[in-house]
């Protein structure tokens, strides 16, 4: 589960409090201070960090962007400390949960590791600002030994935190990426699709804490497909469809859920599968004529007219876990058009209607792959029955009839 530590050595002294009762409501994994009198207010449901004077991260480079999380107060502090004493953990102290010491040399970190292994005291988690290659390689040893590393990158690239990521695979500590903004955040999240485990940042005000405690539940749900009958198939002429180009690689059971109604939908084959005339375009989903629905995260859904460069919709697997993927564009062309319509077990309608070609497919219980055009009545495809009716792609509680 990933999670964020709230610096509170920036917050400006008038949002203090707003800050504090915002990371306390939202849950947030811990609070970073230095003000061990602050820490002891808060309940155990959060971990609470102490971070002596001098043990913020390090100024950033000349000509880095404008400091926020990370700015020149705690760089003043880091001056005015001079170099940490790299002692271990310190006798247990009643409300504080971890001490945040910094690290920057081999010594410093084998006596924090040591202090830990002792017993009775405070566990102490590890700062260390990578700025070069031997920091760099410190902080992946501080990953392996520690049981929070706290890195400050001082560059933009996401590089050396993928080396650091990868180094700390087998390690039953945890990262923890100091970030300037919630942007750099939610990259940070995604970094070699596992991102880090944690993040310290020092917010401006209450808003903030709850922006970002909607960015850390932004997570895909399982869903519970349902075994969809077809009842008919027919021609219905010419009209517009929508090819969903992604950002992303779909697996042969994959594709995303479409359906005239927002009631209903059908899960739509991604082009993972070999066509015998054209090779395959294992990004694209030919999803629909464009006037249907496609679901999308949070239980929202857009109309296929709407999708386009940078809309976020659900892939879909046949197993129903789901998974977030970003439109690189949409291509709309007219093309002649076959409706199918289905029946769940309850007897609720699905329709969907598709470009009517052979090489556009649908998903079968068990992934199984079925062209459109070899449909028979009887056979069974998978899809989602919402329970929610729309309006504007959200869920709402009226009364509504697609027909």
């Amino acid at each position: 589960m990933r999670f964020a530590w709230i610096d509170l050595r920036e917050v400006p002294g008038r949002q203090l409090q707003a800050v504090v009762d915002a990371a306390v409501h939202a849950r947030m994994g811990g609070v970073v201070a230095a003000d061990a009198e602050l820490l002891a207010t808060l309940p155990p449901t959060v971990t609470r960090v102490l971070a002596p004077g001098g043990q913020g991260p390090a100024p950033k480079k000349p000509g880095d962007k404008a400091e926020k999380g990370t700015g020149a107060k705690a760089a003043k502090d880091t001056a005015d400390a001079g170099p940490s004493s790299g002692s271990g953990s310190s006798p247990a102290a009643d409300g504080i949960d971890v001490l945040l010491r910094r690290f920057g040399t081999e010594d410093e970190l084998d006596a924090l590791a040591a202090g830990n292994r002792a017993a009775g005291g405070t566990p102490a988690a590890g700062l260390i600002d990578v700025r070069d290659d031997r920091t760099l390689q410190l902080s992946c040893a501080g990953a392996m030994k520690l049981p929070y590393t706290v890195i400050h990158f001082a560059d933009p690239t996401k590089i050396p935190l993928e080396i650091v990521l990868a180094a700390a695979e087998p390690a039953d500590g945890k990262l923890v990426t100091v970030v300037d903004d919630l942007e750099e955040a939610a990259i940070v999240f995604d970094v070699l699709e596992r991102g880090s485990d944690g993040i310290l940042y020092a917010p401006r005000s209450a808003d903030e804490v709850f922006a970002l405690a909607r960015l850390l539940q932004a997570t895909t749900p399982q869903l519970e497909l349902s075994t969809l009958t077809v009842e008919s198939i027919r021609h219905v002429g010419l009209g517009d469809r929508v090819c969903v180009d992604t950002c992303s690689h779909f697996e042969e059971d994959e594709g995303i859920l479409v359906g005239s109604y927002s009631s209903g939908f059908v899960l739509c084959c991604s082009e993972t599968h070999p066509l015998p005339y054209m090779p395959t375009r294992p990004f694209r989903v030919n999803a629909g004529a464009l006037h249907s629905y496609t679901l999308g995260p949070d239980n929202r859904t857009n109309y296929l007219s709407e999708v386009g460069s940078g809309s976020v919709l659900l892939a879909v697997g046949a197993d129903g876990r789901t998974r977030r993927v970003v439109v690189g564009r949409a291509k709309l062309e007219s093309r002649p058009l076959l409706e199918i319509r289905t029946h769940a077990e309850d007897g609720r309608l699905v329709s969907l209607t598709v470009q009517d070609d052979w090489h556009v497919r649908v998903l079968g219980p068990g992934g199984k792959v079925l062209n459109v055009t070899e449909l028979r009545t009887g056979d069974e495809l998978l899809g989602y029955l919402a329970t929610d009716k729309r309006h504007v792609g959200l869920p709402i509680g009226e009364f509504c009839k697609e027909v």
